[in-house]
């Protein structure tokens, strides 16, 4: 699995297309006003709160039939697997990352390709669940990105040419990078993929215009975080105050926490949101005890590393129910107050809203039709566990070589994965890709050993119902309600997009690009972009037109690890496109 294309540039034309169309740099104030702006797309989440919303409402419900392909860019050659990245969108040029670490530059208006860059990808790179990349930063004259052998890549983007390259971490010990990186006020903030290697995860910043460290925080009690100034390293606390208080013995040591799939910025409180990946190894027997900060959401001062406020969502987590979906901030009135509130949808199945301004907890719900694990949440938001039969059973107890077999609601890939939610500040309400499916998970004894898997556990996933899996829901984070839901027969694996066309967009792996009625879910379009949506939809207005764009390409995690629900999927085709569709000027209607 090697690429010897090193920015692999085109014709002198297409350059000179690059210069003239990508001349401006981006900035901190282009980037904390993305989700006021409608002509560019300059952060991943269409604003660093992560709302994914769009306030243009030129395509609404009474024009979106006339929705229109536009173009469509092929990813081109053999390297196709699941394509989740987000486009980015500045000064005509969009900015887009496909798998095997891939990055593209291309004309917005036209699908011409202006460059391309394949990193140098070795032989040995351990990615737990496919070869994907979720996007890229835009900063200055930057585009930055990770790869899956751990690396930072800052490229010219207006040309495509290498301009600093960092090594984050180890790929060889199991890290990789996947999720896009996040600029908060002239830092570049990354985090970490790999938790099923019995890695460390870690949140760092770095000077977006050289790749040099700033600061450094471990996300696992015990861990020493760092600022670094004038080239010196200077010790900033342990995460936790100390070692060892919520692991046992040394497993503090490869305790995971992974934060793979990247932050969210809250301007209010200036607190990054960060979430973290399950505790290594599988086998929570091994390990009692919190184990913090895993499967938590972690407040982070953006200045230095510190943390402000911890949330733990499933302590001593014994499914692989990572606490790594994306926290978004979101504002709501009660009793005459504004409410200054963030909310997550969990892997454990459970939706909560906490306040984002000190971490306490406000309320949580299921989200999906059935959980085994837990019967519920506490006043201060920690699970009551289901004690009967909710845990796999100890292997240390048995006679054979696992422990006993429970049968648990949702199964490990979660009521939602990565695939992140959407809020409208119309409506009110998220719109959450989740999926109805549950698992047999069982015990097994494990030990570390560096860059193989650290599970301890098995697992076969299976569909909860016979006609659905995926279920696209618009939720009330205020009282719980389910306002309206849309049942999909295959898993949902891609991102959704509310506007203020009062529409939602998401993608299906059956090869559907979908927008439905934000306040009842009527599908109302649909476009089969002939291979397996797990992209996450855009929009934004050139030339007076509105734009939609997504990523498509079959792949991801379900495949791999998805059981009997990989059967569902078996026969879906891959590809590697980004499809992009435009509502023509002669059809713009108000809603």
């Amino acid at each position: 699995m090697r690429s010897n294309t090193f920015g692999k540039q085109f014709t002198a034309s297409a350059l000179a297309l690059a210069v003239s169309l990508g001349a401006h740099a981006v900035t901190d104030e282009d980037i904390m006003n993305d989700h006021n702006t409608v002509d560019d797309i300059v952060s991943y989440g269409m604003g660093v709160q992560g709302q994914r919303f769009s306030p243009m409402d030129a395509l609404n419900t009474e024009n979106i039939q006339y929705l229109q392909p536009a173009w469509a860019f092929s990813f081109g050659g053999e390297k196709q697997r699941g394509q989740e990245s987000q486009p980015m969108i500045k000064d005509g040029v969009m900015y887009v990352t496909a798998s095997y670490s891939r990055a593209y530059a291309v004309d917005a208006r036209t699908g011409e390709e202006i460059w391309q860059y394949d990193a140098r990808l070795p032989d040995g790179i351990m990615p737990c669940c496919d070869v994907v990349n979720r996007g890229g930063a835009l900063y200055g004259d930057l585009f930055i990105f990770g790869t899956l052998d751990a690396k930072l890549v800052a490229l010219n983007k207006d040309t495509g040419k290498p301009v600093w390259i960092k090594t984050v971490a180890d790929y060889q010990a199991g890290y990789s990078m996947t999720a896009a990186p996040l600029i908060v006020n002239g830092k570049l903030i990354t985090g970490v993929s790999g938790g099923e290697f019995g890695i460390v995860g870690t949140v760092e910043a770095r000077d977006p215009n050289t790749g040099d460290l700033l600061w450094t925080r471990p996300t696992v009690e015990g861990h020493m975080g760092y600022v670094y100034k004038d080239g010196e390293k200077i010790e900033n606390g342990i995460s936790g105050g100390e070692a060892g208080k919520t692991w046992p013995g040394d497993m503090w040591k490869t305790g995971g926490a992974a934060t793979w799939l990247g932050g969210t910025y809250d301007p209010d409180t200036d607190s990054i949101f960060f979430g973290t990946g399950n505790p290594a190894p599988w086998n929570s027997h091994l390990r009692p005890g919190d184990n913090l900060f895993s499967a938590s959401r972690l407040a982070i001062d953006p200045e230095d590393g510190s943390i402000k406020w911890h949330f733990q969502t499933t302590p001593n987590d014994g499914w692989d129910y990572d606490g790594v979906n994306e926290l978004i901030s979101f504002d709501y009135e009660e009793d005459g107050k504004t409410v200054k509130a963030a909310a997550t949808a969990d892997r454990n199945g459970f939706f909560y809203v906490l306040n984002r301004e000190n971490g306490e907890f406000i309320r949580g719900f299921p989200f999906v039709d059935k959980v085994t694990w837990a019967t519920g949440l506490n006043e201060d938001g920690s699970p009551i566990y289901n004690t009967e039969d909710g845990r796999p059973g100890n292997p240390a107890n048995a006679d054979g070589e696992k422990g006993e077999t429970v049968v648990a609601f949702p199964a490990f890939l979660g009521g939602k994965n990565w695939q992140p939610m959407a809020y409208s500040q119309d409506t009110g309400l998220f719109y959450i890709p989740s999926n109805e499916w549950s698992m047999d998970i069982w015990n097994e004894p494990v030990s570390y050993k560096k860059g193989a898997a650290y599970l301890g556990a098995g697992f076969t996933i299976k569909p909860a119902n016979d006609d659905f899996i995926g279920v696209l829901r618009a939720v009330d984070p205020k009282t719980g309600e389910e306002v309206w839901r849309y049942n999909n027969p295959a898993p949902l694996w891609g991102g959704v997009m509310a506007t203020a066309g009062n529409l939602v967009f998401t993608g299906t792996p059956e090869g559907y690009l979908k927008a439905f009625d934000a306040k009842t879910g009527e599908e109302l379009y649909k476009f089969n972009t002939g291979t397996g949506v797990v992209g996450t939809p855009v929009t934004w207005e050139m030339d007076g037109e509105q734009y939609v764009a997504i990523s498509t390409g079959w792949g991801g995690a379900v495949p791999l690890w998805g059981g009997e629900v990989a059967r569902v999927v078996k026969d879906f085709n891959q590809g590697g496109t980004v499809w992009t569709f435009r509502l023509p000027k002669d059809r713009v209607a108000s809603n």
